[in-house]
């Protein structure tokens, strides 16, 4: 795709955050959110100082990470922290060669996020296996891989990705847990699902007795922002508490902080963390 036809780099509004919350000791919440980018870079030139116009970076994708770690105790911290840099390192390395073939191999990035899910399944199940019991090394992760105008959500466990776009916010993942399994199979109402003893029991988890990624490919356009977030946020803000913020959002960093202290207004019982990006035409006014 020519460079002109792809969001720049000052044409994409992002931003990241994380609260250990008001109950919880400790943070078990991690995150990234950074591109892939083609380009050269600069050490010394005798040019002068205006040649960064010939050398600017081309971004060529977005990439966002949001995992949440199982357990209450350090080992949650230690697998949300290695799925999270697994996935970026596997992108990182895989990412050129996945898009020249992608044309002729359209489901080449599924595959590809699909596999480094599993790895770091196995990864994780072989380190609580050499610590003989005593670790339990299991995270949500949930992964937004924004080619353009489409992209792919890799998600295992409960950390949600939405979309907001032409005013209506969608949620894309479904939640991996026994009280959506249970909502989904008709025996409970969303209702009393939620508040049963299933809510916060994941059905799958990279490095939990079962992961089973799912990868869903989208599609978006200029203005469309994407939301990712752990359930800290979603266990005390509604989606229509969120599309409101949306509605209201004048940066990804505002969004970020109001989404956060709504959480910890109405309980903040969990870490809290919350990544959001969104696409602005060139020449569209900025904050």
């Amino acid at each position: 795709m020519p460079e002109s036809e792809r969001p720049r780099y000052a044409d994409v509004d992002v931003w990241g955050m994380t609260h250990v919350g008001k109950v919880r000791e400790a943070n078990q919440d991690h995150y990234f959110a950074g591109a892939v980018s083609r380009g050269v870079t600069v050490d010394r030139t005798s040019l002068g100082d205006d040649v960064s116009y010939l050398v600017e970076p081309e971004r060529i994708a977005s990439l966002a990470i949001v995992a949440d770690g199982v357990g209450g105790s350090a080992d949650g911290e230690h697998a949300a922290r290695v799925a999270v840099r697994a996935l970026v390192e596997e992108v990182a390395r895989s990412f050129h060669e996945a898009q020249y073939e992608e044309e002729s191999y359209p489901t080449v990035f599924t595959e590809l996020l699909h596999s480094a899910a599993l790895n770091c399944h196995a990864s994780l199940l072989r380190r609580a296996e050499k610590e003989s019991g005593r670790g339990h090394f299991a995270t949500t992760l949930t992964l937004f891989l924004g080619l353009w105008p489409h992209a792919y959500l890799l998600q295992v466990g409960d950390s949600r990705c939405y979309i907001f776009q032409d005013g209506t916010l969608t949620q894309i993942t479904r939640d991996q847990t026994w009280a959506q399994a249970l909502i989904d199979a008709g025996l409970l109402s969303q209702t009393r699902a939620l508040e049963s003893r299933w809510a916060g029991v994941l059905a799958s988890a990279i490095g939990g007795h079962e992961a089973v990624p799912v990868v869903t490919r989208i599609t978006r356009d200029w203005g469309a922002v994407i939301l990712l977030c752990s359930d800290g946020l979603t266990k005390h803000v509604t989606d229509e508490q969120i599309r409101g913020r949306l509605l209201a959002m004048e940066s990804s960093r505002q969004l970020c902080e109001a989404l956060v202290k709504d959480a910890l207004e109405y309980g903040g019982t969990d870490n809290i963390t919350v990544v959001v990006g969104r696409t602005r035409r060139p020449g569209e006014a900025r904050p």
